[in-house]
């Protein structure tokens, strides 16, 4: 078994109390003579001791750590999404410390009230309750979604402007059974994507048809399901606008399954523009998250407490593939 030297071991081979020990590791709070520092900062060398990082987080209420808590990590947004928050707070001198809520409210309140107890620097959080209010002792605290409370800090991206940038698009193709497979009411961006496929709907004069609506899970299998629902309908749609990349790879299968070619039958856009889109098959028009650009955005609000957020929500982009059937040149099917 491995010796793991401590602070009074450390204490007894340097000739000090475990006071000075801790003066020496935390820089503080009272000062320490230049040769019994060495003599200690030796003594931690022979030993090989390590300080214990969460006793000194607590004693400096700093642990150079910021968390992340998303509700699905599988979800290939809230992957991307960490990986570019984690190379960037790296970047920054701080860790990523990444909690995942499955999609439950009780435990993401349980995962934010423990990373608050560990003293880290900041949190950052994807909330599946926009009314969400969770005690953090004074963490700077930075939502990615829209919040009821004004008090809290949250960075929006333009879901709205985005979903009527892709039903616009739909259109433009002369499509005009437009369906929306959205997420579960309440969830991140879910309501106000579905309000930008309502107000494009109604700008265009096509009428709101009620099976022209499912919303579910963001998850592959839960698009699959919801993708045969609406493709076994009687009105089958001719184009959906998906909410997320993740459901929209299970719509394929489904359309796959029944033979319904996409574009040509069935043209899709969907939310997000992660790899999921660029790779799925056939390779999906989507509107793209600027995931770098949330991510450091979210950052420096976390870091910085004093900094303004922009009244304006983070805009998105339609990056043009083959799923929702301009080909390679572009060109629209039909048009209006």
């Amino acid at each position: 078994m491995r010796f793991h030297a401590t602070r009074a071991d450390v204490a007894r081979r340097a000739g000090v109390s475990t006071a000075v020990v801790s003066y020496v590791v935390n820089g503080g709070p009272r000062p320490v003579a230049s040769t019994t520092r060495e003599r200690v900062l030796e003594a931690m060398r022979d030993l090989d001791y390590r300080p214990n990082a969460v006793a000194r987080a607590l004693s400096l209420r700093r642990s150079n750590a910021v968390g992340l808590i998303v509700p699905d990590v599988g979800n290939t947004y809230f992957g991307a999404l960490a990986r570019e928050l984690s190379d960037q707070a790296f970047t920054a001198g701080y860790a990523l410390v990444l909690g995942d809520s499955s999609n439950s409210i009780d435990r993401e309140r349980a995962q934010i009230e423990s990373l608050a107890s560990h003293q880290i620097d900041g949190l950052i959080v994807v909330s599946l309750d926009p009314d969400s209010a969770v005690d953090v002792g004074g963490i700077p605290i930075v939502y990615l979604d829209q919040r009821r409370q004004t008090q809290q800090r949250s960075i929006v991206i333009d879901n709205e402007g985005g979903a009527r940038l892709a039903v616009e698009h739909l259109l433009w193709h002369g499509r005009r059974r437009v369906a929306h497979l959205g997420g579960i009411p309440g969830s991140p961006g879910a309501d106000r994507r579905r309000a930008g496929w309502e107000y494009a709907l109604r700008s265009a004069r096509v009428p709101l048809e009620p099976d022209m609506l499912i919303t579910t899970e963001f998850s592959r299998a839960a698009g699959y399901a919801a993708g045969g629902t609406l493709l076994d309908g009687e009105n089958r749609p001719d184009a959906v606008f998906v909410a997320s990349d993740v459901q929209a790879l299970g719509l394929l299968a489904a359309a796959r399954e029944r033979g319904v070619r996409v574009p040509e039958d069935l043209a899709v856009i969907s939310f997000d523009g992660t790899e999921d889109a660029v790779y799925s098959d056939p390779p999906l028009t989507a509107i793209e998250q600027p995931i770098a650009e949330i991510a450091r955005k979210a950052l420096q609000t976390t870091l910085d407490p004093a900094s303004e957020i922009d009244d304006a929500r983070i805009p998105v982009r339609l990056v043009i593939r083959a799923s929702c059937g301009c080909g390679a040149m572009g060109s629209p099917r039909g048009g209006n």
